[in-house]
């Protein structure tokens, strides 16, 4: 009945999500301590979310290594003052939308843009791997559902869900960043401390990556350990962010923030000139989290 459909299908996308913050881990190495276990379900989550798992990491590691500069992978094209006001807000418009395919996106970017991060010729070599794989295997699965006819099938189970995973990603990543022009961790980071056990469960169920000030602290921290470091979170001047007491109150800040979408302390200069720019995105390669 289409009335069950709807609360199945909000549920699917919040494990969707939570599926997506399972990967995160695996890029930090922490979702297990055994590292082929983890790695490989990292390979296995990557492949159903369009993501290689290296290339992500090279990412995501100058997303922690430069967090809110112009180094910052993750954040491109939003930490960048020398790109316009209106390609900012398409892209934000964009990865709102369709964060499901955006993130992939930024990837390959990344991985193929001039100074690019990922510089070592063996990860370069298994990031190719990672990606002809993950096209074998849609070519399969797509290959067994036209054969069946299971189109309604994948599109009740995985596209519909999959499109709002992606969107609640995009949605809390904005939150966790977005409009923030501190130079520190926390001034650069907003997060969430649920005081209600609904709120607690949710941020159980999505790794606890709402205490996001401490992961950028120590990254290596495994999130079921974050609540334990809640109080790293009090802010020590002016431009930290205190923690939050629910998403909606974070969101709301956020959210105004969206007529210029921007991250980082370089939008307070006076000047920075497309040249500076390019100059500090070709640098040395990221280092390990």
């Amino acid at each position: 009945p289409f009335w069950l459909l709807i609360p199945l299908t909000l549920v699917t996308a919040h494990l969707m999500h939570a599926h997506i913050l399972a990967f995160h881990e695996t890029g930090h190495g922490t979702l297990c301590r055994f590292g082929w276990v983890n790695d490989s379900i990292g390979l296995f989550i990557g492949t159903l979310s369009f993501q290689g798992l290296t290339a992500f990491r090279a990412v995501h590691d100058t997303h922690h290594n430069y967090l809110g500069t112009v180094k910052d992978e993750e954040l491109w094209p939003f930490v960048v003052p020398a790109v316009p006001r209106w390609v900012r807000k398409l892209t934000a418009v964009y990865e709102l939308l369709l964060g499901i395919t955006y993130t992939p996106m930024l990837c390959v970017r990344t991985f193929y843009r001039t100074g690019s991060p990922v510089r070592d010729c063996a990860a370069r070599r298994r990031v190719i791997y990672e990606y002809v794989a993950m096209t074998a295997f849609w070519t399969i699965a797509l290959a067994i559902v036209a054969v069946f006819h299971w189109w309604k099938f994948l599109l009740a189970l995985y596209v519909v869900p999959g499109i709002l995973a992606g969107n609640m990603h995009s949605l809390r990543k904005y939150i966790e960043h977005m409009g923030l022009t501190g130079s520190s961790v926390l001034g650069c980071t907003r997060s969430i401390v649920a005081s209600g056990p609904i709120g607690r469960f949710v941020a159980f169920s999505l790794f606890n990556i709402t205490y996001h000030g401490v992961h950028h602290r120590y990254a290596k921290i495994p999130q079921v350990r974050l609540p334990k470091f809640a109080a790293m979170l009090n802010p020590s001047s002016e431009d930290e962010q205190k923690p939050y007491s629910s998403y909606t109150r974070a969101f709301c800040d956020m959210v105004w923030s969206l007529h210029d979408p921007r991250v980082g302390s370089q939008w307070l200069k006076s000047r920075v000139t497309r040249s500076d720019c390019d100059a500090a995105l070709v640098g040395d390669p990221v280092t390990s989290m």
